[in-house]
């Protein structure tokens, strides 16, 4: 087909090409739809930065940063937590078979140690009885072809349940307990 073929559309010459409403462009939303832009009530914009980052009295965090420090624990919660980072590896070792005992007084010390001087105390004690038991399991699974492996790994064991339980008891009383074999590297 050629262009002689199909003559061009005639357009009339008071109506405006397709697309563009009568009388030029747009000027607002069509008629029965809401404006856009902010709705009413909401924020002004952001103004500029102050220059240097100094900011008015009263538009900073307080010192410290944004959150005020937890609260002390409660002295029977202390010693709640305390224990419990002593039979909680306890209970990890039965459901994990000892592979996660750490994590439990890990965790313990991480959220609680700035609220109770017991419980940084004796989440970090028994962490690092923790760690030493990883320890001696690791050299009793090494030393397994000899008769000293499988006596290393039932030391550790009974260690583990008999102290964490003494612990448990010494701390709950709001006592600190010290493990009689424990490398101190969380201090």
């Amino acid at each position: 087909m050629s262009d002689s073929q199909n003559p061009p559309p005639e357009q009339q010459p008071d109506q405006p090409p397709y697309g563009t409403p009568p009388g030029g462009p747009p000027s607002g939303p069509p008629p029965g739809q809401p404006s856009y832009g902010p709705p009413s009530g909401a924020y002004p914009p952001p103004g500029p930065y102050p220059p240097g980052g100094q900011y008015p009295p009263g538009h900073y965090p307080p010192p410290g940063g944004y959150y005020a420090p937890p609260p002390p624990l409660a002295e029977h919660d202390a010693r709640t937590w305390a224990s419990a980072a002593h039979w909680a590896p306890l209970v990890l070792l039965i459901v994990t078979s000892g592979s996660l005992a750490w994590a439990a007084p890990l965790i313990i010390w991480l959220v609680f140690r700035h609220r109770s001087w017991l419980v940084d105390d004796q989440a970090k004690e028994a962490l690092n009885f923790q760690i030493t038991l990883v320890i001696a399991v690791i050299v009793g699974a090494i030393t397994l072809v000899f008769i000293v492996g499988i006596i290393i790994l039932v030391a550790a064991l009974v260690l583990s349940i008999v102290c964490g339980i003494q612990g448990a008891i010494r701390a709950n009383n709001g006592e600190p307990y010290r493990y009689p074999i424990c490398i101190r590297f969380v201090k």
